[in-house]
């Protein structure tokens, strides 16, 4: 596959060249080498256009069956994944659209059109009619798009202080994520990056005399409660990192010296996620590819890839440095009884310090 759209690539550019050279010795006017594009020359480009128009639909319809199933719209795992996931598809069916009727127009046009001799152009100098109709319609088009995203936003960025979300802190630093709970007080203490000592374990800066920050639990490792809502406070500790949990459609900037905050409400554990059929099929994917280049591995006295797992996982959005692609926290979805167990299990801030 590789070799064949390396081909295609060299061959476009090989085209493109070979047309700049073209229009480079149609420009020489006035020269011995200067040439003028007769009727035979204008009906080859005329249905080089349809030709072009032709490959554009049969590599769309192709690319639609054989990956247009788009499988990331169907496995949203958040309360308003839903939202976020219809937007995107009304997007998606717009554009299409949109692609569809003027990449014809445009092509069919330069084929109808193309020149002939003795046919004169008929010049429009404005016709107020089209111009209506070709702003409006866009306006029209992107105000709707426009306000049901800020309807969209607003419904997912207001947080329902009522429901009694989970309090979490995500802490970015070049590599790493950590995650901070807000114990039993629901309240996460006072921290400052200039209050961070290793030698005593206060890996965050967390304020030791806030008593807020006493039952505060920091994690390598993010576990979730389903169907609870959970508010994310979030933190960097050196450059802009970006926190993005693709499945729960969520994603907020980490900045250094101020906080940001996003909230959503985990609706499937991970459990059952790895049940999803898409997710079945794609993990079979990797592991079959994984199979393979363990084989290449162990022929070459290196050791086997072990089988990959799904888990959610809390990436970095933002090009952060040299290892961003590494940056990465597990997320563990689970019912409330496995998340009370889990949490009880981890050591609070004032037993870690004192331990220290």
């Amino acid at each position: 596959m590789t070799a064949f759209l390396t081909i295609i690539i060299v061959l476009f550019i090989a085209i493109a060249i070979w047309q700049m050279v073209k229009i480079f010795d149609l420009a020489q006017v006035g020269t011995s080498n200067s040439q003028i594009a007769d009727d035979k020359d204008n009906k080859l480009n005329g249905y080089l256009m349809i030709g072009f128009l032709v490959f554009i639909y049969v590599i769309t319809i192709v690319s639609i069956v054989k990956w247009g199933d788009l499988p990331l719209l169907s496995n949203s795992a958040s309360e308003h994944g839903p939202q976020i996931d219809n937007l995107m598809t009304i997007s998606l069916v717009i554009i299409f659209i949109v692609q569809t009727i003027t990449q014809f127009l445009l092509h069919y046009f330069a084929f109808k059109y193309k020149g002939e001799k003795g046919r004169k152009a008929l010049f429009y100098a404005d016709n107020n009619k089209l111009e209506a109709i070709w702003t409006i319609i866009p306006v029209i088009t992107l105000a709707g798009l426009i306000i049901y995203g800020l309807f969209t936003w607003t419904s997912i960025m207001n947080v329902d202080e009522d429901a009694d979300p989970l309090v979490v802190e995500l802490y970015a630093q070049q590599f790493n994520w950590k995650a901070r709970y807000a114990g039993q007080d629901n309240v996460l203490g006072m921290a400052n990056v200039r209050l961070i000592d290793n030698d005593r374990a206060n890996i965050l800066g967390l304020d030791e005399a806030d008593p807020n920050a006493q039952d505060d639990v920091i994690t390598t490792e993010l576990h979730l409660p389903v169907g609870k809502p959970v508010l994310f406070k979030m933190r960097s500790q050196d450059v802009l990192h970006s926190a993005y949990m693709p499945h729960f459609r969520a994603q907020m900037n980490c900045v250094p010296g101020m906080i940001t905050q996003f909230a959503f409400t985990p609706t499937i554990t991970t459990a059952e996620m790895r049940q999803n059929p898409d997710i079945v099929d794609k993990v079979k994917n990797i592991n079959d590819i994984r199979t393979e280049k363990s084989k290449e591995l162990v022929a070459g006295g290196e050791e086997a890839l072990d089988p990959y797992e799904f888990d959610y996982l809390l990436l970095c959005n933002k090009i952060c440095g040299k290892s961003h692609y590494n940056m990465q926290m597990k997320i563990i979805v689970e019912t409330q009884e496995e998340y009370d167990a889990w949490i009880k299990e981890q050591a609070t801030f004032k037993n870690t310090i004192t331990a220290n």
